[in-house]
């Protein structure tokens, strides 16, 4: 049965891929501000759209973010701002006539200088609505006479693999587990373990048969790393734990939670009512396809890079957990002070 990390170098070898995390680690740490909603929701037998801006109280000093709403939308009730937790909220109402949103772009401008991404969300009358997620190149995305199914499983699979490769903390998770097993059947079972409690936790929030609050779920995402980190530091010659002996039955707990976490982003776009099963399952496709895109570039850079590895002194082999374990440390203690404060 083939090895997948514990031969000797073996951890050395995914030096390059903890590297690439790191510095994907940076850039996200470098502006971890939420993305800004922009919601217009048409009033029943009229054309008026009540707005929603959502941006994060906190903001890069010198950009300039602002929704884009068409011209020919006049603004009808003045636009009145509340703050709430770590977010400031602005309403207002627009008449868009009788040519309405379609065809017409709707979106942000100043997101590069925001770094951030920005979500779209449009209820129509007549239950039609339009989601998606518009960044720097793309800061705005053009309202569509009615979306077709293929249509909304390509936004939600996009959606769905652009989260997870934006998951720093889930990432870091997928990549214990990869240090964690010792065999190719192992980690199959175990990544697969975690692909189906994430899934059922999704799933069942998304739908609204599970409620949660989000700060204290984020935390414990960060201490599930964290723990994985701590456990993977623990010598051979130590008897082995649950962690060792069951390691999909913990990918399995764990996902459950890391999937509650997935949840928060799709609850931000939220699902069209009239392809809410594609949507949610091509959501749950693209988070998949994500994660075996991150296993497959780790397991290609650990084969690239085992040669080389041997060169690499002993205690490199240490570099990955520890980097691991203060990354996520870092996170538990920045979400405790977030729920603390909330």
């Amino acid at each position: 049965m083939a090895r997948v990390n514990r031969s000797p170098g073996g951890l050395r070898a995914l030096l390059p891929a903890l590297i690439a995390l790191g510095c994907w680690a940076a850039t996200s740490l470098a502006h971890p501000l939420s993305p800004a909603l922009l919601e217009l929701i048409q009033r029943p037998q009229s054309t008026v759209f009540d707005v929603l801006w959502k941006t994060s109280v906190l903001r890069v000093p010198g950009s300039d973010l602002q929704p884009e709403i068409p011209r020919h939308c006049r603004t009808v009730e003045p636009m009145a701002a509340q703050e709430e937790t770590g977010s400031l909220l602005r309403r207002w109402a627009v008449d868009c006539g009788e040519a309405g949103l379609v065809g017409s772009e709707v979106g942000f401008s100043g997101l590069r200088d925001a770094k951030i991404d920005g979500l779209v969300r449009i209820e129509m009358s007549g239950g039609r609505s339009v989601r998606g997620v518009v960044r720097t190149s793309e800061p705005t995305l053009i309202v569509p006479e009615a979306e077709s199914t293929a249509q909304v499983f390509a936004g939600y699979l996009r959606l769905g693999f652009d989260h997870i490769l934006g998951g720093l903390d889930h990432l870091l998770f997928v990549f214990g587990l990869l240090l964690l097993v010792d065999t190719t059947r192992a980690l199959v079972k175990t990544v697969t373990a975690f692909t189906l409690g994430h899934s059922l936790t999704l799933s069942l929030a998304a739908l609204g048969l599970v409620t949660y609050p989000t700060r204290p779920i984020e935390l414990v995402i960060a201490l599930s790393v964290f723990f994985l980190a701590v456990e993977l530091t623990r010598g051979e010659t130590e008897p082995p734990s649950l962690m060792r002996r069951w390691p999909w039955a913990i990918a399995l707990g764990f996902g459950l939670l890391h999937g509650l976490g997935f949840a928060g982003a799709l609850a931000e776009v939220g699902l069209p009512h009239h392809e809410i099963p594609v949507a949610l399952f091509s959501f749950n496709v693209g988070i998949e396809l994500g994660q075996l895109a991150f296993v497959f570039a780790c397991l290609l850079l650990r084969r690239v890079f085992h040669p080389l590895s041997a060169r690499l002194p002993s205690w490199a082999e240490s570099v990955p957990l520890y980097a691991m374990g203060s990354l996520s440390a870092f996170w538990c203690f920045e979400r405790l002070a977030a729920v603390l404060a909330s």
